[in-house]
């Protein structure tokens, strides 16, 4: 049986394709998705790049059909109403809402069957269990600072969805927002009377890592250490989650790493 096409109308599930290797099934992609520089289609390779359609939210359905997907990928209730969109155009639609931690991981391996590679999919997601397992072992039993994790900053959003779980999973508290509830605009005056957060998390959708902490840790309200993550390590429900989590846990407790050699950044 030939294998799939499939068109990925999200960077995250475009993301958990390549960690699939089954970045030769992309027919399609938008532009603000990224595949690796050796991967089929990265700019390293000598293979066609999937046909770029437009962007994530506002992508050319005449051009996705002409693709003739068997599958086509969206995520997040963002993308609800063009996922029905497709469906309206006969498209075999495969929409994932995660909103935790463990939906994201869960989600490795349904991607797994979307993209005609199960056994794959079962893979990653067990390996993204195994390094859960491994951080919540190094910072048991560990103080667990308060963190306070923005999303955006105008106005200023404390992060939902997985990122409580994620804060959790790297040794912090995280009291603005419960796990599985959208981000939220919030009242930095009233995060530090509340919360007095000891660590401060910068992550601004769509800005990578490119955010001044300046920016954040000039404010009245900020009396703790301001880190910038990349935001795709924490805004993206993709195997980049992982990363995140590590990159966290290491901001929190890096003496819990120092033994194994990894530096813990800033």
């Amino acid at each position: 049986m030939a294998p799939p096409r499939v068109v990925s109308l999200a960077p995250s599930a475009t993301a958990t394709v390549a960690a699939l290797d089954a970045t030769d099934r992309l027919v399609g992609v938008t532009a603000h998705c990224d595949l690796p520089d050796d991967a089929p289609g990265g700019s390293a390779h000598g293979e066609a790049s999937p046909t770029v359609v437009g962007g994530w939210l506002n992508p050319d359905l005449d051009r996705v059909a002409a693709l003739d997907p068997d599958v086509v990928l969206t995520s997040d209730a963002l993308q609800s109403d063009l996922a029905a969109a497709c469906r309206d155009r006969g498209l075999d639609v495969a929409h994932r809402e995660p909103a935790t931690l463990d939906d994201a991981v869960d989600g490795f391996a349904a991607r797994g069957d979307d993209a005609g590679r199960p056994e794959a999919g079962e893979r990653l997601a067990a390996d993204a269990r195994d390094r859960l397992d491994r951080i919540a072992e190094a910072v048991t039993d560990r103080p667990r600072p308060t963190v306070y994790c923005e999303e955006w900053s105008d106005p200023p959003m404390a992060a939902g969805n997985w990122v409580p779980d994620v804060v959790r999973a790297a040794g912090g508290r995280y009291p603005f927002v419960d796990p599985g509830e959208r981000s939220r605009e919030v009242d930095p005056a009233a995060v530090a009377a509340a919360a007095d957060p000891d660590r401060v998390v910068v992550h601004v959708c769509g800005h990578g890592d490119r955010v001044n902490p300046e920016t954040v840790a000039s404010r009245d309200w900020v009396d703790a250490p301001v880190s910038v993550i990349d935001d795709s390590l924490l805004n993206q429900p993709s195997p980049a989650l992982l990363d995140g989590v590590e990159r966290l846990a290491r901001l929190l407790h890096p003496e819990a790493f120092s033994a194994a050699g990894d530096d813990a950044g800033t």
